[in-house]
């Protein structure tokens, strides 16, 4: 059964009560409409694994961002109110208890943790009825305005991730690489925009193999890359075939610097000791992975901690905050509401695209979105991410 969570900041932490803004001296109110700011987050919180984890995680930056924006004043006055719908991570049951939930209540902002396949499933439902959307699953079309004018994803893709790698390559005077990715969708579309990508920069790309990412040895792929004589290796691989691979390479003898995209740093082998994971030992020693500046811990980002800690008030945070998207979304829209002095979808889907208005939203997971009237996907600067060694992860962070 669906479980109703109203969001209020307090110093005690989270009270599970519905209520609207009041009208206290202290309290900004919207006079035309004090009902709540309703939200619904879509997460596959009863999938197996990662899937779950990475859905708590977007859930919870959710009602974090809520418990934030309600502390400074709501949206327009209107309080925040977080709805959570378990999709199980099942398009089927996205769309069954979407149109459940729709046919008793009308959301004024829907919030999709993914994967592409509930985006796909949900999008055309959530724009037939008008509603605002933010997406973390991004599908070919879904940042599109043409088709879904009311839906902006937060996901950044392969080639604004390609700006961080040309920034660290060139800071490390790195001319030459190898690239070795999965065979999934993301893996190719990784191979095709950095094969392409890295030489318009001037980086050589001296091979670009792929691998089935349901084989157990990439020996192989390895061997092919190893002798194009790259000064690094340029990598994407995500779960148990991070693991062959960082094994194979060590079986090969070949040490070379290992550049790894953000899958590699979402995979848990990675900030796990042994026996279970890989943590500390010599097959990780070459290894440094691409992530948001958020992800990695620094005492002086004030608003990555303040979001981090009315995260642990609620809650576990149980992946890295590269899932925490949802918390700047309640930033944006916040923002986008005092610059169109509305709160209606259209009105604030075209504030969205406002320059200064994300500039004012003040958001930390990403710096700036950079949004447009003709994509409403990231467009962010390489300097947006960091490359970090494996290390435990502590809040959602690197350290």
């Amino acid at each position: 059964m669906r479980r109703k969570i109203t969001l209020i900041a307090a110093a005690a932490g989270l009270a599970l009560a519905l209520t609207a803004c009041g009208s206290g001296d202290d309290e900004p109110t919207n006079p035309t409409n004090t009902e709540p700011y309703r939200v619904v987050v879509l997460g596959g919180l009863g999938a197996q694994g990662v899937l779950a984890d990475n859905s708590a995680t977007s859930v919870l930056a959710a009602r974090a961002g809520a418990a934030y924006v309600n502390d400074n004043g709501g949206i327009l006055g209107r309080q925040v109110t977080v709805d959570v719908i378990d999709d199980r991570a099942d398009p089927t049951v996205a769309v069954t208890k979407l149109r459940e939930y729709l046919a008793q209540n009308k959301p004024d902002l829907v919030l999709n943790s993914g994967p592409s396949t509930i985006t796909n499933a949900t999008l055309p439902i959530l724009n037939e009825e008008g509603i605002l959307s933010f997406n973390i699953g991004a599908t070919a079309d879904s940042s599109n305005p043409a088709k879904f004018p009311l839906n902006f994803d937060l996901t950044p893709g392969a080639s604004e991730y390609l700006k961080g790698y040309i920034t660290y390559l060139k800071e490390q005077n790195i001319t030459r690489v190898g690239i070795l990715h999965g065979s999934t969708a993301y893996g190719e579309t990784f191979g095709t925009v950095f094969g392409t990508g890295l030489p318009e920069a001037g980086i050589t790309v001296t091979a670009n193999e792929v691998y089935d990412v349901a084989a157990l040895d990439m020996t192989p792929q390895l061997e092919t890359v190893k002798a194009s004589n790259p000064e690094a290796l340029v990598l994407d691989a995500y779960g148990a075939p991070l693991g062959y691979i960082l094994r194979n390479v060590d079986k090969l003898g070949w040490d070379v610097p290992i550049i790894g995209n953000s899958s590699v740093a979402a995979t848990g082998i990675i900030s796990t000791p042994e026996p279970d994971g890989l943590l500390g030992t010599p097959l990780v020693e070459n290894l440094v992975m691409e992530v948001f500046k958020s992800t990695k811990y620094d005492p002086a980002a004030t608003g990555v901690n303040e979001a981090v800690r009315h995260m642990t008030a609620l809650g576990e945070i149980k992946a890295t905050l590269i899932l925490a998207y949802n918390y700047d979304a309640l930033l944006l829209v916040k923002a986008a509401a005092e610059k169109a002095q509305a709160t209606d979808a259209q009105s604030l889907a075209a504030a969205l695209v406002d320059p200064a208005v994300q500039q004012a939203a003040g958001t930390v997971i990403i710096g700036n979105y950079g949004f447009t009237a003709e994509a409403h996907a990231p467009n962010v600067t390489g300097e947006e991410f960091a490359f970090v060694k494996p290390s435990a992860i502590k809040n959602g962070q690197y350290s």
